[in-house]
């Protein structure tokens, strides 16, 4: 069976994370999506490149979510999800699921 790549992964975390804290209006319970797509990709992402690549796309993953909120107050919630997820499964693709 295919696998689902860890940048879709990720950027589905941020995303769902989001989206099920707003549709709910259950910060905790989008706080749990967040994690487990988020444990669900540095597991991927230290399966197929290593601890190091993890730590640090893991590191980004944190980075994202909170640089969401910080460009929320500027650009919108929506937008800004979407502008880190898009960023983060970037970087995602870039360091690990490019190399197939």
């Amino acid at each position: 069976m295919a696998r689902i790549p860890a940048a879709v992964v990720a950027a589905s975390g941020l995303v769902g994370g989001y989206g099920v804290a707003r549709w709910t209006e259950k910060r905790p319970l989008g706080g749990v999506a967040l994690v487990a797509a988020g444990v669900v990709a540095a597991k991927e992402w230290q399966e197929k490149a290593g601890p190091k690549a993890a730590v640090a796309l893991s590191g980004a993953y944190v980075a994202a979510f909170v640089g969401s909120h910080v460009l929320a107050k500027k650009i919108g919630a929506w937008p800004s999800v979407f502008a880190v997820a898009g960023g983060m499964a970037l970087a995602s693709w870039a360091v690990v699921d490019r190399r197939g």
